[in-house]
């Protein structure tokens, strides 16, 4: 008995080669993997994936998630991918599939309601009965409400009108501080008002340099937000993890790198480790039992 009530882990990117991948990092102590693919399947069999995947974790961790990250409103193939996913999640020993929501590109984000309505009303079917949830990621994809890209769940708004559009228990959300401080949102309060739909959390946070917002705004061309692994941005995660606990949260904050503006290229895993220890020590630092009485 431990902490892994809430594993810490990362995103791995579905490619043939996601299993070895795995094998190399796995002794840095990440408790699980996010296996996320890019709008489809391609040439990965899922079957043979998750058997590799299988034997190299051994029990020393899990796969938290698998995800489809496109746009399965407009794209055919990331709608199978989704179908795909969510048919074979179990394989892998996860109940959660993740990715995009969609949206009608160029078209004010209620346009978009009617295919997601199409779409996820048999791809919430599909998942309830295969016991699995799905988790909306909360990126705009740089979009906004009168032309999303790529995903209509990246505000509260629109995860209103989705939920009310499709109101399965099966969909929720992939919620993470760095979208919402983008958009110059307090994440907490937020995520008190929304855990009962977050599904999975990505480790991923954000610096807004406000001063740059005070003095040019956020149209005045200089860059006033920067994507950051979770350690390095304007996060308090032991807030994050305390909220997420209160609520009863049981699942995984795994962390999304490649976005941080520092530790990046040959700094990546480093970066990674660092986000890695940095929330375990959020989340409580070592285990210690107690005492029997």
């Amino acid at each position: 008995m431990n902490h892994t009530d809430i594993r810490i882990g990362t995103l791995v990117q579905g490619n043939p080669r996601s299993a070895e991948y795995i094998k190399q990092i796995l002794p840095h102590g990440f408790e699980s993997f996010s296996i996320a693919f890019w709008r489809e399947l391609g040439e990965v069999q899922l079957d043979r994936l998750a058997s590799d995947v299988d034997g190299i974790l051994e029990g020393r961790a899990v796969i938290s998630s698998i995800g489809m990250f496109g746009n399965p409103l407009q794209d055919e193939e990331t709608r199978q991918g989704w179908e795909q996913c969510i048919d074979k999640a179990h394989l892998f020993g996860a109940s959660v599939v993740a990715g995009f929501a969609g949206a009608i590109e160029g078209q004010p984000l209620p346009e978009s309601l009617p295919r997601f309505t199409e779409v996820w009303s048999e791809l919430a079917k599909r998942a309830e009965d295969r016991g699995v949830k799905i988790a909306f990621e909360n990126c705009d994809m740089d979009g906004w409400w009168h032309a999303p890209k790529w995903n209509i769940a990246h505000s509260p708004g629109g995860w209103e009108r989705m939920f009310d559009a499709v109101p399965s228990p099966a969909l929720g959300l992939e919620w993470e501080p760095c979208h919402q401080l983008v958009s110059l949102i307090d994440p907490l309060p937020q995520l008190r008002k929304w855990l009962p739909r977050i599904y999975h959390v990505h480790g991923k946070d954000a610096t807004v340099a406000w001063d740059v917002v005070k003095e040019s705004g956020i149209r005045g061309g200089k860059p006033y937000v920067w994507h950051r692994t979770p350690g390095f941005g304007d996060t308090n995660w032991t807030d994050v993890l305390s909220i997420l606990r209160m609520g009863g949260y049981k699942g995984s904050i795994d962390i999304e790198g490649w976005h941080d503006p520092v530790y990046r290229d040959e700094l990546e895993m480093t970066g990674q480790v660092f986000a890695l220890n940095y929330l375990k020590q959020c989340r409580g630092g070592a285990f210690v039992p107690n005492p029997e009485l």
